[in-house]
């Protein structure tokens, strides 16, 4: 049992290390008005938003699509966003049929379109099943966006765009995600009549 003092400290810790990451994100504010740009274009035209990750970053996938279905701040008619996390029956016969890595890249071959976007989540930038995600839509011509933390990992170099947190533990790049999360789905709701 931590003393008070040491949970303390922990906690002023955590917040500042929290504030620090997001005054950070500020000089990113270029990528993130790129990024509301392409999903607002990619409703507009009539696609979905297909978001995915493992985890945490699957609550957060579910968690901004479930912005766009249902409203961030104002009424308005849903929109077209899917994540590929709350299909078990899906996720579980991929993985045991296919394996674990194609659970999103399965996915996505059976529900892509022309003008869809997709959206990769993962912490480290390196998870097997979220970069064959965003491979396989990418060979579809769909725009994909990464959103990572740390170095970016592999994410970085395959997403055409790819927000890279400036955190580098799992806990504040997720706090970073779905701030990004939360803004996009301000911008796109505020672009649509």
């Amino acid at each position: 049992m931590l003393e008070e003092k040491e949970r303390s400290f922990l906690i002023n810790g955590a917040i500042r290390s929290s504030i620090d990451s997001h005054q950070k994100l500020l000089e990113l504010v270029p990528f993130i008005e790129r990024i509301a740009d392409k999903c607002l274009k990619a409703i507009q035209s009539g696609g979905t938003i297909f978001l995915f990750g493992n985890g945490g970053s699957a609550s957060d996938a579910q968690h901004i699509a479930a912005e766009f279905i249902g409203r961030f701040s104002k009424n308005r008619r849903s929109l077209p966003a899917l994540a590929l996390t709350v299909n078990t029956s899906n996720l579980t016969a991929i993985a045991n049929d296919y394996g674990y890595e194609y659970v999103f890249s399965r996915q996505l071959e059976g529900l892509l379109r022309k003008n869809d976007l997709v959206v990769g989540i993962s912490t480290s930038g390196a998870s097997k099943n979220v970069l064959e995600g965003i491979i396989l839509a990418k060979s579809r011509g769909c725009f994909t966006i990464g959103l990572s933390g740390g170095s970016g990992g592999k994410l970085k170099d395959l997403a055409d765009i790819c927000l890279i947190a400036p955190a580098s533990t799992p806990a504040r790049i997720q706090e970073i995600h779905i701030l990004v999360g939360h803004i996009i789905s301000e911008v796109v709701e505020s672009g649509i009549v």
